[in-house]
């Protein structure tokens, strides 16, 4: 078992307070804050981008190790997520997580491409701990 770990802290109310996140494993940190999650402000992360880089980059490790096990060699493995935050029952949630992917995979048809990344979708750990909102692969392309 490994585990993983992640520190953030806020300063101030919701509106008007600024926080800041850590992944203890690089140092890599940023800024987060309201208009980030709000507003489409550029300038800092969000909650929902860090798990759109989460759910991105676990479903690629998924595909790839899927790819490998029926015996193909993926040369790249690209993917993008889109997180849409929007106003639920009783405040705000994620309604869905809209993964885009690409890969080069030479000798490897696109329809069974697809189906590969159908499996790595619904089995890639990220995904399983997201049960809750609606993942969806948006496109599947051979480049």
């Amino acid at each position: 078992m490994s585990k993983h770990y992640a520190n953030a802290v806020w300063n101030g109310n919701l509106a008007q307070g600024k926080g800041k996140y850590e992944l203890k494993t690089n140092g890599l940190t940023g800024q987060y804050g309201f208009p980030s999650r709000f507003e489409n402000d550029k300038s800092q992360s969000s909650p929902e981008e860090l798990i759109g880089a989460a759910c991105a980059s676990c479903f690629s490790m998924a595909l790839a190790h899927e790819l490998h096990q029926a015996g193909f060699n993926p040369e790249s493995i690209q993917t993008e997520a889109t997180v849409t935050l929007d106003k639920v029952e009783g405040g705000f949630g994620i309604t869905e997580i809209a993964l885009a992917t690409r890969g080069q995979v030479p000798k490897l048809e696109a329809d069974k491409f697809l189906e590969f990344a159908t499996g790595a979708k619904e089995n890639c750990p990220v995904s399983q701990a997201l049960k809750a909102t609606n993942i969806t692969l948006a496109s599947a392309k051979l480049v």
